[in-house]
Parts: structure tokens; sequence; C-alpha cells
């Protein structure tokens, strides 16, 4: 005997599907090279059954851009939480953020602001109020802990930071085939260490730097 479900029950279960291949496929290839096609075809379904529940491409975008917006932020909520070394808390965010967005290799924030950038400006919007109270907090405990200098303007750190994060994700800038995503956060987390760590923190930093090179001619 089978059971029949009703459609309103299957819908939320088939939106979940095509919210997830688009993720994996937008993040992997790219915003403008994944088409409606693609993604049905990755699916096994028709093209109608994605526009029954998103509108149009633009619609599927914002939806992804949203979800992927409030996973990262759980992530790195969760990171926060266990006030780690501060020093240590910006490397694994870096790590799990790599990682989810994997590797940034497709720069889905430059294509995001290339071509959606209605899309782009309001996530940008929500990354700076979310990252703003996230750095402060790094930078208020790095200060208590003596790893940074306690003369250093947080305000005026916690936004240069972020214009700087934001700033890398220029592939014309810093083009994928010259300067790889985890590169050039690395570089970016060293150059902001240093301009802000005491003697204590400098320690800190170059046994970090040391032990992720190790690791890295270990493989």
């Amino acid at each position: 005997m089978f059971l029949k479900f009703p459609v309103v029950y299957l819908r939320p279960i088939m939106k979940g599907k095509i919210l997830h291949k688009s993720v994996e496929m937008f993040l992997t290839l790219g915003f403008k090279s994944v088409t409606m096609d693609d993604i049905a075809n990755e699916l096994g379904v028709s093209k109608k059954t994605i526009y029954t529940h998103f509108s149009n491409k633009t619609d599927l975008v914002k939806e992804v851009t949203d979800s992927v917006f409030e996973n990262i932020c759980t992530g790195i909520n969760i990171i926060c939480s266990r006030e780690e070394n501060p020093i240590d808390e910006l490397y694994e965010i870096k790590r799990f953020s790599m990682e989810y967005l994997k590797d940034e290799k497709a720069s889905p924030q430059y294509q995001l602001q290339k071509y959606y950038p209605k899309i782009y400006a309001t996530i940008k919007s929500k990354q700076f109020d979310i990252m703003q109270d996230c750095v402060i907090q790094n930078l208020k405990r790095g200060v208590a802990l003596g790893f940074y200098r306690d003369t250093i303007d947080l305000d005026f750190i916690s936004r240069i930071y972020f214009h700087g994060m934001v700033g890398l994700k220029d592939v014309e800038l810093f083009p994928l085939k010259q300067f790889s995503m985890n590169k050039i956060l690395n570089f970016y987390l060293e150059y902001h260490l240093r301009g802000i760590c005491t003697e204590k923190g400098i320690i800190k930093l170059n046994e970090i730097i040391t032990n992720n090179q190790s690791k890295k001619n270990a493989k």
C-alpha cells in the first residue's frame, strides 16, 4: 500500500532540495555560470518544477545568498561562543568560511556584486553588522588577555578589517590564478594581526604560522 502525501507537504521538501543543490552549484561554479536548466538537470526534474518554487533566477539567487549568509553566521557564532584564544579564533573562522565556501574558487562574492548588485548590497550591509560586532568582541577579548595592544581604536580597526576582507574578493585586483583565496586570507590575517598584537600576541601568531606551514609541508 502506497501512502499519498498532499502536495502542500511535498513542496517544502522539493524547495529545500532545489535550494541545497543551487547553493552547491553556485558556490562551486559561480552565480553567472549556472543556469536554471543546469540545476534542473542535476536534480533530475523539469525547469517548470523549479519555477514553481522560485519565480526566476534572481529570486533563487536571493534565497541562496540568504541561506549561505545564515549558515556562515551560525558557524561563526559557534566558533565565537567557545571564547578561544582570539588569534586562534580568527584563523578558525577563516578555515570554516573557506571550507563552507569551497575555497571561493568561483569567486561567488565578486560575481554576486557584478551580476546581482542589489542582492550584493543587501548582503554586504548585513555582513557588516554581524562582522562588526564579531570583530569588536574579538578585539576586546584580545586586549583583555594581553594579545592586542590596549591603545587600538576598536571601531576603526573593525571597520578597516571589514573593508580589507571585502576588497580581497576583488578578482581583478587579486586574480585567482595568481592568488588563491586561502593564500591571500592568510596574508591578510597576518598583516592585520601584526598591526595590533603585543609581544605576547606576536609570539602566538608566529606559533600559528609555523604550525600551519608544518601542516602544509607534511601534505
